[in-house]
């Protein structure tokens, strides 16, 4: 039997938020990215796509697709390590990070920059809209860890700070 929506969650959605989720979705297919999140006008909204990843690796393996996935494995700790890291600094959202503020302008930061609390340390472009991201701590950069126009997650480390 198919559940019947909520007429209380229905009515909260208008022919702008239905819009907007087309538009979302849209921007999942054109980024692929997994999921967006955005809260406006105290509706929280989360568009996911459904992926499916594969767990078990062939029995039967060729030497270089199995360095590929040691080195892929590798590069994933790697990358889990650097997220408990205590001076690392997270995305708060998911979109295009960006070094400096246009092209060819002088970048933000760059490894062994001193920074103060406040700072802006890069921006992430979300739908259309350039958003600071700003230093969390003093300390001086140690590790940038995303390339100037790659695409970032919710949670994904940026930078060090140490």
């Amino acid at each position: 039997m198919a559940r019947q929506p909520d007429e209380k969650v229905a009515a909260k959605f208008s022919s702008e938020d239905s819009a907007l989720i087309r538009e979302l979705a849209l921007l999942l297919d054109e980024t692929s990215l997994s999921e967006i999140e955005i809260e406006r006008a105290g509706l929280r909204l989360r568009v996911a796509r459904n992926i499916s990843v594969a767990t078990s690796v062939p029995a039967v393996a060729v030497a270089a697709p199995a360095a590929a996935v040691a080195a892929a494995s590798a590069a994933s700790a790697a990358a889990t390590d650097l997220a408990k890291h205590p001076g690392v600094v997270p995305s708060p959202m998911v979109g295009t990070a960006y070094w400096a503020p246009e092209p060819g302008a002088k970048p933000f930061i760059e490894v062994g920059s001193r920074v103060t609390a406040g700072q802006t340390l890069l921006i992430i472009e979300a739908m259309k809209t350039m958003n600071q991201i700003p230093s969390p701590r003093a300390g001086t950069v140690t590790q940038i860890l995303v390339e100037d126009g790659q695409p970032v997650e919710f949670g994904e480390p940026l930078v060090i700070i140490e």
